[in-house]
């Protein structure tokens, strides 16, 4: 079974967040913006009100809740700051309120994707991304030893298609442990 990525939610409106929602909308993604801040999704409004015309096949909608901008995604990135309380916490939403099939990606310079997704339900559709996703070109998409080889391959053809040059590797941060357990 191919898996088809459509809907994008993008959860963080700040300004990586915005760059990124407008770049998958102008790939011809259907994108639901959300954040938590009312000031940053009334400030993303104003910014895509002009580009109506201009996002290809795509679309952009915003969401005042995580609940909200996941419930149909194929994909959901946030973009909370990356330290580990505020990844838990989002990832731990978005795995519980987004459908099976969505797969959950993470920018993220210093936490171990393969410690996160053993924190949800779907650790083989989880993948962390080392980069500039919001203005870059370059990206490494980080997953943990449990990645679905599918999952993985749409994941991959998702970023390429939004003209990433993408590296693609088993998580580098595993943790030791996790390692020498797979090697015993």
């Amino acid at each position: 079974m191919t898996i088809s990525i459509r809907k994008i939610a993008v959860i963080g409106a700040g300004q990586a967040g915005r760059r990124f929602a407008l770049r998958c909308a102008q790939s011809g993604f259907d994108v639901i913006l959300e954040d938590v801040m009312p000031a940053n999704l009334r400030r993303a409004e104003a910014d895509f009100a002009d580009l109506s015309g201009k996002l290809a096949t795509g679309s952009m909608t915003f969401a005042l809740t995580v609940e909200d901008a996941v419930r149909e995604a194929d994909i959901a990135i946030d973009f909370v700051p990356d330290e580990l309380e505020s990844k838990l916490e989002i990832f731990s939403l978005i795995d519980r309120m987004a459908p099976p099939k969505t797969i959950l990606c993470t920018p993220s310079e210093a936490l171990s994707i393969t410690d996160l997704a053993s924190c949800t339900y779907r650790p083989n559709r989880c993948f962390a991304l080392r980069g500039d996703l919001a203005s870059g070109n370059a990206i490494h998409l980080l997953h943990p030893e449990a990645a679905s080889a599918e999952v993985l391959s749409a994941t991959s053809n998702f970023f390429a298609t939004l003209a990433f040059s993408l590296t693609i590797q088993a998580d580098p941060d595993a943790p030791m442990l996790m390692k020498n357990i797979k090697s015993a």
